[in-house]
């Protein structure tokens, strides 16, 4: 494969990966995202992530806004994440399924391929201080038990991280508020964060948003 095709790391522990801008979806680590992809050039992206590590990450879309070369401008905090399950269509698009490895900060560079790339630097979470993780845990278990159906089969260690996302993405909320909590690194914060949208919020599904390819955040499994 020529050099810039899919991925490339460097020895500071950013890597230079392929970008999927969609609007309104966002990669959670540990989370499974199935994706329908079916625009040429991101099949094109595809097709050179399956020779490399199969590293990408999902963009957030900015709505009304764009770049200087007028592409939809996207968050500079992005889910990255791994191929973790492929299957090619006889027509040449593909269903994945991408699993979340971790928040990511980025800043586009310039891309030899017709797809956007990043460069990105992984994002440090700030730990709860662990005298105050229990009473936490235990409010955000409760929540959870209000809206998702499958709370009883999840693993009863889970990191405190992991239930906070996934009752994250069981509320339909303001689009700015929804940035601002997948971008804060402070687990403490964010945790008080979505109680309080949980707290106002009824109980409702999203709907899945469609560009260049698809995905259902609602079908995330964040279980695993």
């Amino acid at each position: 494969m020529k050099p810039g095709h899919g991925s490339s790391s460097r020895s500071d522990g950013q890597i230079v990966v392929p970008v999927f801008p969609l609007p309104n979806v966002y990669l959670f680590p540990g989370c499974v995202m199935p994706l329908h992809i079916f625009e040429p050039r991101y099949r094109a992206m595809i097709d050179d992530l399956l020779d490399k590590p199969g590293r990408m990450v999902m963009g957030t879309i900015l709505e009304g806004r764009v770049d200087s070369d007028g592409n939809p401008a996207v968050l500079g905090i992005g889910g990255l994440g791994e191929i973790g399950r492929h299957e090619r269509l006889p027509d040449g698009r593909y269903l994945i399924w991408l699993v979340g490895l971790g928040r990511v900060r980025i800043e586009e560079v310039e891309s030899p391929r017709p797809y956007r790339q990043v460069r990105a630097e992984p994002l440090r979470e700030i730990d709860v201080v662990p005298a105050r993780e229990p009473a936490l845990r235990k409010r955000v278990q409760a929540a959870l038990a209000l809206r998702c159906p499958d709370f009883p089969k999840l693993p009863p260690d889970l990191p405190l991280t992991h239930l906070v996302d996934l009752l994250t993405q069981k509320i339909r909320m303001n689009a700015s508020v929804m940035q601002e909590l997948f971008c804060e690194t402070d687990l403490e914060r964010r945790t008080e964060r979505v109680l309080s949208e949980h707290a106002c919020h009824p109980i409702v599904s999203a709907p899945a948003p469609d560009e260049g390819g698809s995905a259902d955040p609602g079908a995330s499994d964040c279980g695993s």
